[in-house]
């Protein structure tokens, strides 16, 4: 399963939900505005910066506002390991 680390008021993170909706990948929702430690995890992944969406795949990977083709791929080759 994956974890997206967003906000309420991303129109990013809403895009992408929809596209993992549509694409039947199941996904757990952070928002890093009430949660200060995994708000951590985002800067650290991201050079500081709150960047929304972050990803974070099973194997422990992380992308920053990935396109669902960069997300299914990342999956692809999890699973292939």
């Amino acid at each position: 399963m994956l974890t997206m680390y967003s906000t309420t008021w991303c129109g990013y993170c809403r895009r992408l939900k929809s596209q993992f909706d549509r694409e039947g990948i199941t996904y757990q929702v952070i928002d890093i505005e009430e949660s200060p430690s995994h708000a951590e995890f985002v800067m650290s992944v991201n050079g500081g910066n709150q960047t929304v969406p972050t990803i974070q795949f099973s194997d422990g990977t992380a992308m920053t506002n990935p396109s669902i083709v960069q997300v299914k791929e990342q999956l692809a080759a999890i699973a292939a390991r």
